[in-house]
């Protein structure tokens, strides 16, 4: 059953520090258009520069996910885009006047409170989910890190931290449902262990840190010396250690809190592939570097998938240019005008149709009994295609021939035979300059890629031409 895409319905505004950075910042959830994804926007900035919410925008994953783009950055991103997930919510701006999203108080839970508060709203727009086909596998074995994903008709987690000490050793945590997020993991916080923080202290990081947003667990004895330190860096006096072994007198929420947190963290950093994933993820000791990797990983197959899958083409529609238009443009006549439709087309790209035949010429010798369309018609046809885009740069396309000056990496993967719909799929490789134009392109039947090649050809002015 189709579902369609999310929003909010009014912009929600929070306040915060930022937990590296320290610096105070406003974080604003505006609605947003279908299709457009998650954005986070800088309004700090000149001309206030947007960054997708995209693994390819990734730059850094220490203590935390940044993005950046064109020397812009946006850092810990996580909670603020696993709230988004966890309510799915497919569009949003994210609004910021600082470079790092508010800690708050550790979790997604104000930033799912806040996002509530603005109501989520359906949109005219139908949600389109990325389904893992197959498993995906990422290993780290300098970390002992371990992430699966594996086919399945909805979204599940499963997350496995073992940190080997004797205040926080295995946990397991689970989700097998987006709809048990907002209360079962939103609320889960980050957290530290004390000999972690002379480290993350001495490289500039955690400014804005403070025991009321962020677990410290005490994995060693708490000196004098120590304590006075902390004190000082926290702003706290009487720091002690709680039965579970933590630096505050923070209520843990969850006995396996931490390792809810990862799973949270799991669900911020896998959004960054675009799309809601149906699937399986089982992650052992997952940190935001191994999830960002995994996630690059499923994009990696992503991007695959929309090569392999031929354009979306309504065959029943009218054509941008007939037959009759083609033949006013490509000198080309029977048996050798072997383009029938052109379904689209833009300044980068073209897309068109040959609807193949027992009719043609060519399968009266190619083959006999056995009738095969020769992979050297398919090129042409496709070289055909392309024309039609570089001849719609010059206003008398009538009086310019095209000749071939290169075709490289060509792959036949399938053969065409009569009663096969040839979808033709072209782009520029580079801009068209002095009527040379260097194409790539992709020949589809039934939605699968038959052929592939890569061509270089040029238009060129021949006098006394005529239709």
């Amino acid at each position: 059953m189709a579902e369609n895409q999310r929003t909010i319905a009014q912009s929600r505004s929070l306040s915060g520090v930022g937990l590296h950075t320290g610096i105070q910042v406003e974080i604003t959830f505006l609605p947003a258009e279908p299709n457009s994804g998650i954005r986070f926007r800088r309004k700090d900035v000149e001309g206030m520069p947007e960054i997708p919410a995209d693994v390819d925008f990734v730059s850094e994953t220490a203590r935390g996910t940044t993005l950046e783009r064109n020397g812009v950055q946006v850092a810990t991103v996580e909670h603020a885009l696993a709230a988004a997930a966890g309510l799915r919510i497919d569009n949003l701006l994210i609004e910021l006047d600082g470079p790092e999203v508010p800690i708050l108080d550790g979790s997604s839970r104000l930033f799912i409170d806040a996002l509530l508060d603005a109501g989520i709203e359906e949109q005219e727009a139908e949600r389109e989910y990325y389904e893992l086909k197959t498993n995906v596998f990422f290993k780290d074995p300098a970390r002992d890190v371990e992430i699966i994903g594996v086919p399945g008709d909805d979204y599940r987690v499963r997350v496995m931290i073992d940190f080997n000490s004797p205040v926080l050793g295995f946990q397991h945590a689970h989700l097998n449902n987006l709809d048990e997020f907002p209360a079962e993991i939103a609320g889960c916080r980050t957290f530290v262990f004390l000999h972690e923080l002379k480290m993350l202290l001495d490289n500039n990081l955690i400014k804005g840190g403070d025991l009321s947003n962020a677990i410290v667990y005490v994995d060693r004895a708490l000196s004098n010396e120590d304590q006075a330190a902390l004190s000082k860096v926290f702003n706290k006096t009487d720091l002690s250690v709680t039965k579970e072994g933590t630096l505050n007198n923070l209520e843990i929420r969850y006995q396996n809190e931490a390792a809810r947190h990862k799973l949270l963290d799991v669900i911020g950093d896998l959004s960054l592939v675009g799309k809601p994933i149906k699937g399986t993820i089982i992650a052992t000791r997952p940190g935001h570097a191994a999830n960002v990797e995994f996630a690059k990983k499923i994009k990696q197959l992503m991007k695959a998938d929309k090569k392999n899958q031929g354009p979306e083409v309504d065959l029943n529609q009218p054509p941008l240019y007939n037959i009759n238009d083609i033949s006013r443009i490509l000198p080309h006549r029977q048996p050798f005008l072997l383009i029938d439709k052109i379904m689209e087309m833009s300044d980068s790209h073209v897309v068109g149709v040959k609807n193949v035949t027992m009719n043609e010429e060519f399968f009266k010798g190619h083959f006999p009994g056995n009738p095969v369309m020769p992979g050297v018609l398919i090129i042409e046809a496709m070289a055909q295609c392309g024309g039609i885009l570089v001849l719609n740069t010059v206003p008398d396309p009538e009086n310019y021939l095209t000749y071939f000056m290169k075709i490289d990496n060509v792959k036949f993967k399938q053969k065409v035979i009569p009663g096969d719909t040839l979808v033709f799929k072209l782009e520029l490789v580079s801009p068209i300059r002095r009527g040379i134009c260097h194409m790539r392109g992709t020949a589809y039947v039934n939605n699968k890629p038959v052929t592939e090649a890569e061509m270089m050809a040029q238009i060129v002015k021949e006098k006394g031409l005529s239709n």
